[in-house]
């Protein structure tokens, strides 16, 4: 005789397997409409502790011990050149460092990583919590994502913020930067072999001592500089290293062209803006680490924009 199925009514919880249950069979089937109906213990537990939404996490106990009368900026950086307000060795953390260091407000960097941003990216700005009577509270902190930077400071009384300039070309040249001198630099430290190096020291090795763990984000990191490539490309046709370095090498001449020999900065501006501090957030890194790059491509093409490395310059020796 074969042995029934489980589904045709065997006490699996039988000492003889072989007989059959006859609790399942003897039964009374279910109303389909019961399937949905919550126990009436569970539903007494339900109404004891009902669902309800938290509000966000605050920020980490840690940033809370940071001096509470000035703005942190969370920025990519070691812990030693954090401390004294070095730059950034991330182009978009040193962009916000210096158009706050443009405007003299006072601040902190804090060294941090992607994992510790409320938005999953840095930097961000974590203000000082005060109340109108000056006293200080914890949960009235809310970190500021860099695309709100700006607008923070506008909102602060005394700094005199000024719009960016109302130039036409204004965006035009902006997504030079943001597309193919960015790519140029994403290409030189994530995809180039011959400086894997520099990302592991300065991203990876940092953040964790697990070699699976540091493979993981090495691949991650340059997955994502892939992907950034790729945008606005054709899915069909990867661009080449020399056509990257070809593109940066364009960009690099007309923003020379755009700042003259004249100017101090860019679009004839009395002071530096948000456009000078996204210009030197590439320019001083790539000079700045000269030494270390194996590839002087990039290097090259921009000391022979000799305006572009003044620009660098005179940034530098006033505000850093």
């Amino acid at each position: 005789m074969e042995r029934p199925l489980p589904s045709e009514g065997v006490d699996l919880d039988s000492a003889d397997s072989n007989r059959p249950s006859t609790t399942v069979s003897q039964s009374t089937p279910r109303h389909p409409r019961d399937w949905f109906t919550i126990p009436k213990p569970l539903r007494h537990l339900f109404d004891a502790f009902p669902l309800i939404t938290y509000a966000p996490n605050p920020p980490p106990l840690r940033s809370l011990s940071r001096p509470r009368n000035l703005p942190c900026l969370y920025i990519f950086s070691h812990e030693q050149d954090a401390r004294y307000g070095r730059p950034s060795f991330n182009p978009a953390c040193l962009k916000w460092q210096t158009y706050l260091r443009f405007h003299r407000v006072e601040f902190k960097t804090i060294a941090s990583n992607n994992h510790a941003s409320p938005s999953g990216a840095l930097p961000f700005l974590l203000p000082p919590p005060v109340d109108p009577t000056g006293d200080h509270h914890h949960d009235r902190i809310n970190p500021i994502p860099s695309n709100q930077i700006e607008k923070w400071l506008r909102e602060q009384p005394g700094l005199g913020v000024q719009p960016e300039p109302s130039d036409l070309r204004y965006d035009a040249f902006l997504a030079l930067l943001d597309n193919r001198i960015r790519k140029a630099w994403l290409c030189t430290l994530y995809l180039d072999p011959r400086h894997q190096h520099i990302m592991q020291n300065l991203y990876i090795r940092p953040c964790t001592s697990t070699s699976i763990v540091r493979y993981t984000l090495s691949y991650q990191l340059q997955r994502s500089a892939q992907a950034e490539l790729l945008k606005g490309t054709s899915p069909t046709r990867i661009p080449n290293v020399s056509e990257i370095y070809r593109d940066a090498e364009e960009a690099f001449s007309a923003l020379s062209t755009l700042l003259g020999d004249d100017e101090e900065w860019f679009f004839a501006s009395n002071t530096p803006g948000l456009f000078d501090a996204s210009v030197f957030a590439y320019t001083h890194l790539l000079l700045d680490l000269d030494h270390i790059w194996t590839d002087q491509t990039l290097i090259r093409i921009l000391k022979g924009k000799e305006n572009l490395v003044r620009h660098r310059e005179r940034i530098s020796e006033r505000y850093y």
